[in-house]
């Protein structure tokens, strides 16, 4: 928290820090949206402008870390809306977004069914799911009442279970929203 109220009085340094510490998570939210390395470089450069001529209105110190998502996400969506084109994921660039605990065909039906879906269902899958993050904290980034991001995520899961159509067990995500209730 001393590093967040350094870096709002100008102090470059603990910004720095402060954004080496969250820049795998970050990096991998952009990556999930724009879905190539040079596109996700030039987002995560934008999210480090942004955040740091924005730092000094951060109202809570505590929460720099859901403020900076939440710029990652806004500056990804813009970006992907600005550039008219969509573009498949390189099966061999996967093992920078999901741990490699399920066969690549697996994941490749997975991620391409996640890229699908409507943006306010893949952020709240994305940040449940491959970033950890609670319910309330998924609200709090995106700014929406936790039953809300309750829903996203149900409606999310059921969106992509009817994409895969039973071809792999859906025990996980059974057991997944079993503990989200």
């Amino acid at each position: 928290m001393q590093r967040v109220k350094l870096a709002q009085q100008g102090n470059e340094a603990a910004f720095l820090s402060l954004l080496n510490k969250e820049q795998d998570k970050i990096y991998r939210m952009i990556f999930a949206y724009v879905q190539n390395e040079t596109d996700a470089i030039e987002v995560f450069q934008q999210v480090t402008i942004r955040a740091f001529e924005g730092i000094a209105q951060l109202r809570e110190p505590l929460y720099f870390s859901t403020w900076l998502m939440r710029i990652a996400i806004n500056q990804s969506i813009t970006y992907v809306k600005k550039r008219d084109r969509e573009r498949a994921v390189a099966p061999e660039t996967l093992h920078l977004i999901e741990a490699d605990y399920k066969p690549i065909e697996e994941q490749l039906d997975l991620w391409q069914a996640l890229q699908s879906l409507p943006n306010h269902y893949k952020t709240a899958l994305l940040l449940r799911f491959y970033h950890d993050y609670t319910v309330p904290q998924i609200a709090e980034v995106v700014e929406l009442p936790v039953g809300t991001v309750k829903t996203h995520i149900r409606r999310g899961l059921q969106m992509l279970r009817q994409q895969l159509k039973g071809v792999y067990n859906d025990e996980w995500a059974k057991s997944v929203e079993e503990t989200d209730e």
